[in-house]
């Protein structure tokens, strides 16, 4: 990479800056999950690489204003890694996952108060930009971590039918804005959800997605084999077809 960056390299590499690389960087983390999705291992160990790259090339950028190097990267988690195990490198014990957990947030607080820059508040340091999902995911499990929940699944279902319940009154009474709230708090409530049942919301809808995929092209091939598109066909025929896919993907 700093041959690519250095000065008869690359002029596409050279040109690139950390606000350039962000779309490529997202874009290479999600097909690291497709990939560990379709359980192709050959294509992961390929896309590890182009994730990796990422890494490298925003270390190789930083080096060369003198900010950090990949080597203090490397430093850094190494450090982190150590500092947040004590129940493995240090005296701590823990012995189920929530004992780690406990640990890990002890050690992820006290850190905090060390760096005077810190975000001030418990939510202060999950970042805004994050896609909307994983942020809700963040907040509401730093919530949990300090009594701020419900008791069981059961009270989340609860509420979940008080906020579908909201939601068709405000689709009775159309508002754009409140149609919005009401939607959000639906899908809040249902990642709190799938925090209570040990499932990760993002994974569970690409999950889902995958499945739509497979059955909807189901629906088109068979439709082609009939000399159709789905434009030529109706709601009835599809649903059909898409019943035939349920049963046999």
């Amino acid at each position: 990479m700093a041959r690519l960056r250095a000065p008869g390299g690359c002029p596409w590499d050279r040109e690139q800056t950390f606000d350039s690389i962000k779309p490529y960087t997202l874009e290479e983390t999600y097909e690291v999950l497709d990939a560990i999705d379709r359980r192709d291992w050959a294509d992961l160990s390929e896309e590890l690489g182009d994730f990796i790259l990422q890494a490298v090339f925003h270390a190789q950028m930083a080096s060369e204003q003198g900010l950090f190097t990949i080597e203090d990267a490397l430093d850094a988690i190494n450090s982190k890694l150590i500092r947040r195990h004590p129940h493995v490198f240090g005296d701590e014990s823990a012995e189920t996952s929530g004992d780690v957990k406990r640990i890990w947030g002890d050690v992820k607080a006290a850190e905090k108060k060390e760096k005077a820059s810190a975000p001030q508040g418990l939510l202060g340091g999950v970042p805004r930009a994050l896609p909307a999902l994983v942020e809700a995911q963040l907040i509401t499990s730093r919530a949990a971590g300090v009594g701020f929940d419900w008791e069981n699944a059961g009270q989340v279902l609860e509420k979940l039918q008080e906020e579908l319940g909201e939601f068709d009154e405000a689709r009775r009474n159309p508002s754009p804005d409140r149609l919005e709230d009401e939607l959000g708090d639906m899908l809040f409530v249902l990642v709190n959800l799938a925090r209570f049942v040990k499932v990760d919301p993002e994974q569970a809808l690409r999950r889902t997605n995958a499945k739509f995929r497979a059955r909807f092209g189901y629906v088109e091939r068979k439709l082609e084999e009939r000399g159709k598109k789905p434009q030529d066909s109706n709601i009835e025929e599809m649903e059909s077809l898409w019943q035939e896919a349920k049963t046999a993907l």
